[in-house]
C-alpha cells in the first residue's frame, strides 16, 4: 500500500468536523454549546458532537432548523458506510441519551433532534425508508427530514455535497473531492477571519482538507498568490506537526538505539546507538511531517538539509511499510 493511500486512511475527520460545526453555528445572535464526545452515562458509548441550546431559534442556519434543546450529531466520514442501522444505531444514542437524564423524563422526547451528516446521498437508505413508508422531506438542499413511525426524534440527514457551498462553507469542504475554486475560496475565507478562536477552527478544517487533496493541493501551491497565503495560514500547523513527528521518530530512534546497545553488550554502543537513531528519527519525523503537508521534495530538502534523493528514499521507505 502506498503512502499516500495509508494516509488517506489515518485522516481523522472528526476534529475538523467539530471545527466545522463551531464555525457553521458561530452566528453571534446563537446561544449554544458544543460538547464533542458527549458520553452517555459512565459506559464508553459516546455521541460525535452534543449541541445544547438555550430553548431559543437558531437563527441564520439552515442545519439548526429542527434544533431544540438537546441535539446529537453524528457524522460519517467519506469512507464510512450510513446504512439502517447506523441510522438506528443514532436512535439508540438519543433514547440512551433520553434515559440517562437526573431524574425521570428531566429530558423530553420533543426536546431532543438526530442529525446525521455524510458527504454523500445514502441512496440505499432512502430506498429502504420508500421501501417502508418513512416519509423524506427536503426543505432545503442538502438536508433531508426523515418522518416515520420507527423515528421517535425530529430527525434529519445531512448530505454535504448538495448544501449550499456559500452558506455552509465549512462543512461542505470537508471532502476528499474539492474542486479547485471551491479550496481557493476556502483558503480566502479562512485568510480574512479575525477572531483567533475561529482561525483556530478553520486551520483545523484546512489541515484535513489539504491531507484529503493532495494532488489538488500541490496545483494550488504552484500559484504564486495562493501559496502565499496558504503558507502564512498553515505556518503554525505545519511547525506543530513537525514537531510532533519529530518527537515521535526521535523516541523510535531512541529505543532502536538501547536495543542495539543491549545486543552489543556495550554503554558505549548504546549511547551512540541512542544518540543516531534519535537524530535519524528526527529527520525522518520532519520530513513526513512536511511530504503529509503537501510540500515537494525539494522544498523539504531544503527545509530538512538533506538532498532531494535523501528525502525521496525516505518517502519511499515509508511508502513500502
Amino acid at each position: 500500500m502506498k503512502y499516500n493511500e495509508k494516509l488517506d486512511k489515518e485522516i481523522q475527520w472528526h476534529p475538523p468536523y467539530v471545527a466545522a460545526m463551531n464555525l457553521e453555528l458561530s452566528n453571534g445572535t446563537n446561544n449554544v454549546k458544543l460538547e464533542p464526545e458527549h458520553t452517555l452515562n459512565t459506559g464508553t458509548l459516546k455521541i460525535d458532537l452534543l449541541v445544547e441550546c438555550d430553548g431559543s431559534k437558531i437563527t441564520g442556519n439552515e442545519i439548526g432548523g429542527i434544533f431544540k434543546q438537546y441535539n446529537i450529531m453524528e457524522y460519517k466520514n467519506p469512507n464510512d458506510t450510513l446504512d439502517i442501522d447506523v441510522f438506528m444505531k443514532a436512535q439508540g444514542y438519543a433514547c440512551l441519551f433520553k434515559a440517562y437524564g437526573e431524574k425521570t423524563d428531566s429530558r423530553k422526547i420533543e426536546s431532543i433532534t438526530v442529525s446525521l451528516v455524510r458527504e454523500a446521498k445514502p441512496e440505499k437508505l432512502f430506498r429502504y425508508f420508500e421501501k417502508h413508508g418513512i416519509i423524506i422531506k427536503t426543505p432545503y438542499p442538502g438536508i433531508y427530514y426523515i418522518i416515520g413511525n420507527i423515528v421517535p426524534f425530529k430527525t434529519q440527514i445531512i448530505v454535504t455535497k448538495e448544501l449550499d457551498k456559500a452558506k455552509h462553507r465549512w462543512l461542505c469542504a470537508l471532502s476528499g473531492k474539492l474542486e479547485e475554486q471551491d479550496l481557493k475560496e476556502l483558503i480566502t475565507s479562512i485568510s480574512q477571519l479575525k477572531g483567533k478562536m475561529e482561525k483556530e477552527y478553520a486551520s483545523s478544517v484546512l489541515e484535513v482538507v489539504l491531507k484529503a487533496n493532495r494532488k489538488l493541493t500541490e496545483k494550488i501551491r504552484s500559484d504564486k498568490n495562493m501559496s502565499s497565503v496558504l503558507s502564512e495560514i498553515m505556518g503554525p500547523i505545519v511547525e506543530k506537526m513537525v514537531e510532533e513527528r519529530k518527537q515521535e521518530y526521535m523516541e523510535q530512534g531512541m529505543e532502536q538505539g538501547i536495543a542495539q546497545g543491549i545486543e552489543r553488550g556495550m554503554a558505549q554502543g548504546m549511547a551512540q546507538g541512542m544518540a543516531q537513531g534519535m537524530a535519524q528519527g528526527e529527520k525522518k519525523g520532519m520530513v513526513y511531517a512536511y511530504y503529509e503537508m503537501n510540500l515537494n521534495t525539494n522544498e523539504i530538502a531544503k527545509k530538512v538539509q538533506l538532498s532531494e534523493d535523501e528525502v525521496l528514499e525516505i518517502i519511499r521507505k515509508k511508502n513500502d511499510i
